[in-house]
């Protein structure tokens, strides 16, 4: 066999190995918070003073006083030059008027679960009860091979509670 030969053949069980390779990927060192996030949508925010969430799931119950933090969205700054791979993009915070906040659970999974709502008005007034029975989203934002994350995350309005996606 001449060097042609020993290259092509060279070439060819090196393209057939490594197709047969299993390559890891990285995935991110973060945990996932096992919860109900709860955002006040920004029109009924300014009336919502205090918030009390009870979540149900599987025969467990968990419930408290939620703080609420204000709520913030990312703003694209842009890039400094777009034509490059390597370019230097930004983004900011701004406010976006709602009102965020958590109630933390032992486990949380896939099964339906109960939420309710209630609370404080800014002027002291007891706000409507609000219940809201859904399923927690479960995905893979990382890939399949960095696990499967559940999140159930719900909007409070003036309408009452709705599942947020």
């Amino acid at each position: 066999m001449g060097k042609t030969g020993v290259l092509l053949a060279t070439i060819t069980t090196t393209v057939l190995l490594s197709g047969c390779h299993v390559f890891e990927v990285a995935c991110p060192a973060i945990a996932q918070a096992s919860g109900v996030s709860v955002t006040v949508a920004a029109s009924y925010a300014p009336a919502v003073k205090a918030l009390h969430l009870k979540a149900c799931q599987d025969g467990s119950c968990r419930e408290g006083e939620l703080e609420l933090a204000p709520g913030f969205i990312s703003v694209d700054q842009g890039c400094t030059d777009g034509s490059r791979p390597d370019g230097i993009c930004s983004a900011t915070s701004e406010p976006d008027r709602t009102k965020r906040g958590m109630l933390m659970l032992d486990v949380l999974t896939e099964s339906p679960m109960e939420v309710t709502a209630s609370g404080t008005s800014i002027d002291g007034s007891t706000l409507p009860v609000r219940t809201l029975r859904f399923t927690p989203a479960g995905g893979y934002p990382f890939g399949e091979q960095c696990g499967r994350f559940v999140s159930a995350s719900v909007v409070l309005d003036e309408a009452g509670l709705r599942q947020d996606r």
